[in-house]
């Protein structure tokens, strides 16, 4: 690897992979506390479209080569060799074109005329308590106790409002929240993934927490769930993800039965033998958690398929 291919490596997405996550993103720029010092306030930014960084708190910035010398204290040589060990996201294999997603898809980035939906948090509670929320849960087929595990009770307002929403809260390992109630589906920022480390070798990949919710639903009754989680809550962050993934033996995949999940799905299991299938559990329903709130049931033209005890 010489520098003009290093530099053409993502730093976004190599800041992921030595653990750092954006505090806030504005259309193309990436807000993070200082890699390079302490501070309390994010001001080290990263311009993805250019691909360079800047660090306000030091005046100094540039390439991804110059951050890692910066970063590890180290010359151009050593810097290729760290470089070297990164390897960048694939988004073609046999023949699957891959988009490249990024996190400003989603709704509560800024739009084209950089206005921004800003959602505050207002109130957080450890369990659920408003009704209008624990009907919900009842309609998706997810147990109070398994909600409050896992969830929270969220009051937020919409663009400075004095109105104040409820919506159940799933909290994302960088702070933001996954918002959702009967009518209402968004996210506060920052938008990322949700990581349960529980020391295993293998791992469950969920595109949305509600099918994580229903996988600690139907195995609730289990005295020992020896795997870890991954809560993707956006497939934007599927292919950010795979080094973390591909840490583990075994990485069951309950993506949703749509276009973008069976790409996604086709794509890891083409890439590695590690990736196994779980969605025909599920087969004939969008997603786990339908599956899981009909079981029992028949949907118009759809047939609940066999459990068997390799998917439970």
């Amino acid at each position: 690897m010489n520098c003009a291919e290093a530099n053409q490596l993502d730093i976004v997405d190599y800041l992921n992979s030595i653990g750092y996550q954006p505090r806030k993103i504005r259309r193309h720029d990436y807000w993070y506390l200082s890699p390079l010092r302490n501070e309390k306030h994010a001001s080290f930014k990263v311009d993805r479209k250019k691909n360079v960084w800047f660090d306000h708190g030091i005046g100094i910035g540039g390439s991804l080569i110059d951050f890692v010398m910066e970063f590890y204290k180290s010359n151009v040589s050593e810097a290729l060799q760290k470089l070297s060990f990164f390897h960048p996201q694939e988004f073609i294999h046999n023949n699957i074109s891959i988009p490249r997603v990024h996190l400003h898809e989603n709704s509560l980035l800024n739009n084209e005329d950089e206005s921004e939906t800003c959602i505050r948090i207002m109130l957080t509670k450890e369990v659920i308590e408003d009704s209008f929320l624990s009907q919900y849960l009842k309609q998706r087929n997810i147990s109070k106790n398994i909600a409050d595990t896992w969830c929270n009770e969220v009051h937020f307002t919409v663009n400075e409002k004095e109105k104040i929403y409820r919506a159940i809260g799933f909290k994302n390992n960088a702070g933001g929240y996954e918002l959702r109630n009967e009518y209402y589906k968004a996210s506060s920022s920052p938008k990322y993934i949700t990581y349960v480390n529980n020391k295993a070798d293998n791992i469950a990949v969920f595109e949305g927490f509600f099918d994580f919710l229903s996988y600690q639903f139907i195995h609730q009754n289990q005295n020992d769930i020896s795997t870890n989680f991954l809560v993707l809550n956006s497939l934007s962050f599927f292919e950010r993800s795979l080094l973390l993934m591909e840490k583990h033996n075994q990485i069951h995949l309950y993506l949703d039965n749509d276009n973008t999940g069976k790409k996604w799905l086709e794509f890891a299991t083409n890439r590695s033998k590690k990736y196994i299938d779980c969605s025909k559990l599920y087969q004939g329903y969008k997603d786990l958690n339908e599956w899981h709130t009909n079981f029992g049931k028949l949907l118009s033209k759809r047939e609940v398929p066999k459990v068997t005890g390799k998917h439970l």
